[in-house]
């Protein structure tokens, strides 16, 4: 799952996007609202927290344009003021959730959950591929009922391969999905991350290379 956070609140940006990624989500941060829809227009996020009162472009324009555009991000949005007025309003223009500050981060990170399967065919809770089980919601991932000791990018990785079902996944479309903007195209992480998920999984190797395609399982 990969995240855009839009907030200029600095130490507020920052903690939220390091409890997402502690849940094993690919976080990119923008400071303003024009950042925020450059972002948005680049990379492919499957939910975008957007705080509502935001420098140089309001929150308010960043989600009309981003609905106009159809971008396929589900948009959480984020505001100071929890009048049902405001929530009413940030709907209207695109929002497809609404959060008051101050928030339980429990309850942000259900919502964003909920938001990236509804910006996506609908996967069941837990997946299965052979004897390979994944249960999302909890963070396991288990071979033969033995549990997996995985990485947050290895297991992100398995989580995209086992839902593509038994389609072949690129290492562009992985490492967009599952890696954040710093990540260096031109790198050999997904194949790095590849060979350590095969290592843990074990034989039979339950990933198939593709040539000049990508992965699948």
């Amino acid at each position: 799952m990969r995240v855009l956070v839009v907030e200029d609140h600095t130490e507020l940006a920052e903690a939220v996007a390091a409890g997402l990624r502690q849940e094993g989500m690919a976080v990119d941060i923008a400071q303003d609202g024009a950042a925020g829809l450059a972002n948005a227009r680049v990379y492919e996020y499957d939910v975008i927290v957007l705080d509502r009162d935001l420098p140089v472009l309001h929150g308010d324009e960043v989600c009309r344009r981003l609905t106009a555009e159809g971008v396929r991000a589900r948009v959480l949005m984020l505001t100071a003021s929890g009048r049902i007025d405001e929530r009413v309003s940030g709907l209207s223009i695109g929002a497809d959730d609404y959060v008051p500050k101050p928030f339980a981060f429990s309850e942000l990170v259900a919502r964003v959950r909920a938001l990236a399967r509804r910006a996506q065919p609908a996967l069941p809770p837990v997946l299965e591929c052979g004897e390979l089980q994944l249960d999302s919601a909890r963070r396991l991932a288990s071979r033969a009922g033995a549990p997996l000791d995985l990485s947050a990018k290895e297991f992100a990785v398995l989580e995209l391969l086992m839902g593509a079902g038994g389609a072949v996944m690129s290492s562009e479309e992985l490492l967009a999905r599952a890696w954040d903007e710093a990540a260096d195209p031109f790198s050999n992480v997904v194949k790095v991350t590849i060979s350590r998920l095969r290592r843990k999984l074990g034989e039979p190797d339950p990933i198939e290379t593709v040539p000049g395609g990508g992965y699948r399982i």
